[in-house]
């Protein structure tokens, strides 16, 4: 990695953080407050070790911030808003706690002064007009009203339900905070609780900090650390970027709109993820480690950054809507809906670059007929044969691109660019005829959907993929007679083999069991299903059992072919 021009990096506690004079400021659009008990709790362990070692210090990580602008004094937190956050609602709750002392006229006088100066080295003074206190620390626009009016003032909501969840958590984790103290013997006595900030907290909670120059330096910085708190995402770091460019405040709102629409849509987890395909549709080897740069680069001005978050909305609807055949998106295209299930069902994100170019400039048949082509490619490719998906979503990215500048227009000169991906017949056959699936957890819904599709071109049905019990011809836990036909290495290696798997209706399945092959074939004629009226060997073994799967390979080969003429 290159060498980092840093402002400055060194050793710091929590306590000369929050002194001379020292104000921070969370980023407006930085994410909310998202701590919880277990993130809480690993805290106070910490401080509570510190008590109980006067002798020792702890890490918290490193805290990145950049100067405002404004002040040499004011800092905006790119990293650490977490820690710092939480830290001061110890102090808050320390304060709380001296408060109630006060109320118990415990060491009156003493007491309150003590709470004053926890206040004006780790909080904030008071403003002479109003007489409220503000903080040193100021959090983005979802959580700081409610931390300066409710945390900061020690002013309880009214109607806690009300509030959004990260405001819950700022409060919860005050009422963690004074939960910790009260089961101390310290919480009854002012000066003892005093010294778990100005002591443990303030001297010996210790961090790097990390002064940078600019957001594109933070964001190099940001994927090599590895902090105590929640890590920084290249959302926060973009978030931060683009709402930069606004000056106006009538701009500044139209974006924040456009972006909360997004971001509510596609969700923020998931950001990094969307952009990075909606960018591959654009420029080839678009990493994680690249976007911010790859977003510099193209928006410098608030019209570029407009323009990009209407393209972001207008792609959003589409990338959700590609992980859920039942959206609303497709209400229109029903025609769709396997295509989409299908992807959902193998997990296909690489092919999303080709998909957003091609829903905007490909008609609405041939938009369908890419779908399937995605479908039966990535079924052949990485379900079957297990290859590496990396090369695929190399070759999508690069036909995306291809089909933005005009040069494919075309399901069939998509398949002409994708002939080294589709895997041969005979190799697919091949493949399919060892093809082996658990049928636990996800792969469960797989194994069903391979069954089905046998099963319709069997008996030219389509079937329900709920409406069968997913038979074991050799049982997943067969009894000793069983091992009359089977080895032991066998039995572990064939028990899921497509060919050992038939569909069954429940009643049937729970009445054949693990019964032996003989009897478990007469109740196979009472099913409606053809694959299973079709098992008709007089002993189930391996070969049996191998023949049966060759045969559904040579199926398969036609059941997932592409359409264009090889």
């Amino acid at each position: 990695m290159a060498r980092i021009n840093l402002l400055d990096t060194r050793s710091t506690s929590f306590g000369d953080l929050l002194s001379n004079g020292r104000a921070y400021r969370v980023p407006p659009f930085q994410r909310d407050y998202s701590w919880e008990e277990e993130n809480w709790e690993d805290l106070w362990q910490d401080i509570w070790a510190l008590h109980n070692n006067p002798d020792s210090s702890h890490f918290m990580g490193a805290i990145v911030l950049q100067n405002s602008g404004t002040s040499d004094k004011e800092f905006i937190i790119i990293d650490g808003q977490q820690r710092l956050a939480t830290l001061s609602i110890v102090v808050i709750a320390i304060i709380e706690k001296l408060q109630e002392l006060v109320k118990q006229e415990k060491d009156i006088e003493a007491n309150q002064e003590r709470q004053e100066i926890l206040r004006r080295t780790y909080l904030s003074d008071r403003d002479p007009r109003s007489l409220r206190y503000s903080s040193k620390l100021i959090l983005n626009d979802n959580n700081n009203d409610f931390y300066q009016s409710n945390l900061i003032n020690l002013r309880k909501s009214r109607n806690f339900r009300s509030i959004v969840k990260s405001n819950q958590l700022l409060w919860q984790a005050f009422q963690y905070f004074l939960r910790c103290l009260e089961k101390q013997e310290i919480a009854n006595n002012g000066k003892s609780l005093v010294e778990i900030v100005t002591d443990s907290i303030s001297q010996r909670l210790l961090f790097v900090q990390i002064n940078v120059e600019d957001e594109l330096k933070a964001y190099s910085i940001f994927e090599t650390l590895n902090t105590r708190g929640v890590t920084l995402s290249t959302t926060d770091i973009l978030t931060n970027y683009i709402f930069s460019l606004f000056q106006g405040k009538t701009d500044l709102e139209i974006a924040q709109y456009q972006w909360r629409k997004v971001i509510n849509t596609i969700q923020r987890e998931n950001f990094t993820e969307f952009l990075r395909y909606f960018f591959g549709a654009k420029e080839k080897n678009i990493r994680g480690d690249k976007l911010f740069r790859l977003v510099q680069k193209n928006v410098k001005t608030s019209q570029q950054a407009f323009n990009l978050l209407e393209q972001l909305e207008d792609y959003s609807g589409l990338f959700i809507a590609l992980n859920n055949y039942n959206d609303d998106f497709w209400r229109d295209a029903s025609e769709n809906r396997p295509y989409i299930r299908e992807l959902e069902l193998f997990q296909v994100k690489q092919a999303y670059p080709i998909l957003f170019t091609a829903y905007e400039r490909f008609s609405f048949e041939n938009f369908t007929r890419l779908l399937k082509l995605v479908c039966v490619i990535s079924f052949r490719y990485t379900i079957v044969c297990s290859l590496n998906p990396n090369k695929l979503e190399t070759l999508y990215s690069k036909l995306a691109i291809l089909i933005t500048n005009g040069e494919i227009t075309n399901p069939k000169q998509v398949f002409d660019s994708l002939r080294s991906v589709y895997v041969s017949d005979e190799k697919f056959l091949q493949d399919f005829s060892l093809l082996s699936i658990p049928t636990k957890g996800q792969k469960k819904k797989l194994v069903r959907y391979i069954l089905c599709k046998l099963e319709a071109d069997a008996s030219h049905i389509d079937v329900n993929e709920d409406s069968f019990s997913i038979e074991h011809i050799l049982p997943e836990s067969p009894n000793s007679d069983w091992q009359q036909n089977f080895t032991d290495a066998q039995i572990e290696e064939m028990v899921y083999r497509i060919g050992n798997l038939t569909l069954l209706e429940p009643n049937l399945n729970r009445e054949v069991g693990n019964k032996l092959y003989p009897i478990k074939r007469k109740v196979y004629q009472q099913s409606v299903y053809k694959l299973t009226q079709n098992i008709l060997a007089e002993q189930w073994t391996p070969n049996t059992l191998s023949t049966r799967q060759r045969f559904f390979a040579q199926r398969a080969v036609h059941i997932w072919r592409s359409d264009f003429p090889l």
